[in-house]
C-alpha cells in the first residue's frame, strides 16, 4: 500500500491487487473513449504541444492521440505492454516499466518539453512521487498533460477513481500536481457534446 501524503491511504486500495505484469501482460488494442473524445484530445495536443518538442507518452500503448501532420524532435513511450509500445507509430524509442513499483522514470533531468498521461491516471498508486519524477525529466519550464475520461478498468482503477465524484477525481489529479512542486496547475474541459467527457489537468515544470 502507497502513502500519500494528505491522502487518505484506502484510496488507493484496488480490487487486484496482484503486480500489475499479470494483468497487462495480454495486448489490448483498444480505443479506451469515444473517436469523439480522441479527436478532442488530438486537437488539445495541437495547442499544447509545439512543434519540435521532446514528447513523453506516459502509461503509453499502441496509440498516442497525436495530430498526424506534427513532427516532434522526439517521442517516448513508457508502458505496461511490449506489443502494444511496438505498435505504436508514433514512438521513436520505448520501454516497459511498471510505475506503481519503481516510480522513477528512467530518463535523465531535461530530457523532455512535454509529458503526457492518457486516460491512465487512475491505475498509480504513488501518484504523487510519479509526478516528481515527471518534473524532474521536464526542462525548466516544460509541461505535462494529465487527460481523464470516466472509464476504467475497475480491478486496477484505485478506489479513490471509483468512489469520488468527477470533481474531486479532478481536484485530487491537481493536489499531485501541485505537491509535486509543478506550477500553474489548472483545469480544462474539452467534453465534446454527445461523447465520453475529455478533463484535462496541465501544469507547469518550475523554472
Amino acid at each position: 500500500m502507497t502513502e500519500e501524503p494528505g491522502i487518505p491511504e484506502h484510496w488507493f486500495e484496488r480490487a487486484d491487487s496482484a503486480p500489475d505484469e499479470m494483468f497487462y501482460s495480454v495486448p489490448r488494442m483498444v480505443a479506451h473513449i469515444d473517436q469523439a473524445t480522441i479527436d478532442a484530445l488530438t486537437r488539445f495536443y495541437e495547442e499544447f504541444i509545439p512543434a519540435n518538442a521532446r514528447v513523453l507518452d506516459l502509461m503509453s500503448s499502441w496509440i498516442s492521440h497525436l495530430p498526424e501532420d506534427t513532427d516532434y524532435r522526439h517521442v517516448s513511450g513508457l508502458g505496461m505492454n511490449a506489443e502494444e509500445l511496438n505498435t505504436n507509430p508514433r514512438l521513436n524509442d520505448w520501454c516497459v516499466h511498471n510505475l506503481n513499483e519503481n516510480p522513477a522514470l528512467p530518463y535523465s533531468e531535461g530530457t523532455f518539453d512535454r509529458a503526457l498521461i492518457a486516460v491512465s491516471i487512475q491505475y498509480l498508486t504513488r501518484p504523487v512521487d510519479v509526478m516528481k519524477s515527471i518534473a524532474s525529466v521536464l526542462s525548466p519550464g516544460g509541461r505535462v498533460c494529465i487527460a481523464m475520461s470516466h472509464r476504467c478498468f475497475p480491478t486496477k482503477a484505485i478506489a479513490a477513481f471509483q468512489r469520488l465524484p468527477a470533481r474531486d477525481r479532478i481536484r485530487l489529479v491537481m493536489f499531485y500536481l501541485e505537491n509535486a512542486g509543478f506550477e500553474e496547475v489548472e483545469f480544462i474541459d474539452r467534453s465534446p457534446e454527445g461523447a465520453d467527457p475529455l478533463w484535462l489537468v496541465v501544469g507547469t515544470a518550475p523554472g
